[in-house]
């Protein structure tokens, strides 16, 4: 029995399933059966019940799960410290984010890391944040991307602000304000992201705060259908400033909401308890150094 054994054991009790932890390892299937196999009959215990449909760790192997833990974690950590963490050049980090604009807002950050490490990969999965913080919470992935509140359970670094804007024709008599609030917004049409962001319900609570309940027409989780009820004249939406500046549709303006009011909020997360690789924590050192001036922002 060696690490890789401990390892191969843990990925199966995190994801509950022998398939979805060999392609997080990008191993076979029987790859990690048999490293299971071999601590079985190392302890003479069955450390899952199986059948067709899932996995479920027997009693011994919840004590096994427990210090394997703590023993795969703390070589790591010797590891870490006799190699140092600065020089590591291996491993890989994943990350789960949203489609909205957590791409163009962690690009710099992405591409000044692969320079610095080439052979650590970075996988990109693009989830509603909602969906990220039930995958963060199932330990699926590294770290997340999202607004984690006051939750307690999770570290953060926080990279990005951003205010939003109103999407609309340039027809729309809105589009001669220079900001607008959302009691403006009353008679309006709304196109909105789905109810997996959080946005959806961020927009909701603002107009039930100004008095109103929104006709929404369209929910979605593509932009693009939202840019064109805006180009059709049939209604509005509202997104993150940094979308708005790449909008070049010839009828569609944005104009700047209440800066008080609404902002998207992104930040590295991950959980507190959460056992984490030499190159995630490595990804954890060079993102603190990157990280703006103010605490917020990664940029160029």
């Amino acid at each position: 029995m060696d690490i890789k054994n401990l390892e191969y054991f843990l990925a199966v009790v995190r994801f509950n399933n022998f398939s979805r932890a060999a392609r997080f390892l990008h191993i076979s299937q029987p790859s990690i059966s048999r490293a299971v196999k071999e601590l079985e009959n190392h302890f003479g215990v069955l450390l899952f019940q199986r059948d067709t449909h899932t996995v479920q760790l027997t009693d011994a192997g919840f004590i096994v799960a427990e210090q394997a833990q703590k023993i795969v974690s703390a070589f790591y950590n010797i590891s870490a410290q006799i190699d140092g963490l600065g020089k590591l050049k291996v491993g890989h980090v994943h990350i789960a984010l949203p489609p909205i604009t957590a791409i163009r807002s962690f690009a710099p950050l992405l591409r000044k890391f692969q320079a610095a490490y080439p052979d650590i990969k970075v996988y990109l999965t693009e989830l509603g944040p909602k969906d990220i913080e039930r995958s963060m919470a199932n330990r699926e992935y590294d770290f997340g991307i999202f607004d984690p509140g006051k939750d307690t359970s999770y570290e953060k670094i926080w990279f990005e602000r951003d205010p939003f804007e109103v999407v609309m024709h340039k027809d729309n008599p809105l589009s001669g304000k220079d900001v607008i609030d959302f009691e403006m917004l009353k008679h309006e049409t709304f196109a909105m992201y789905t109810q997996k962001y959080n946005l959806y319900f961020w927009i909701l609570r603002e107009c039930q705060k100004a008095g109103f309940e929104p006709h929404i027409a369209l929910e979605t989780s593509q932009k693009d259908w939202m840019l064109q009820v805006a180009a059709s004249n049939q209604g509005i939406a509202i997104l993150p400033h940094k979308i708005c500046q790449e909008i070049h549709l010839p009828d569609v303006v944005s104009r700047p909401l209440n800066p008080e009011q609404l902002f998207l909020n992104l930040a590295l997360v991950w959980k507190k308890d959460h056992y984490l690789s030499p190159a995630a924590r490595e990804f954890i050192t060079f993102s603190q150094q990157e990280k703006g001036p103010n605490g917020i922002r990664i940029s160029d």
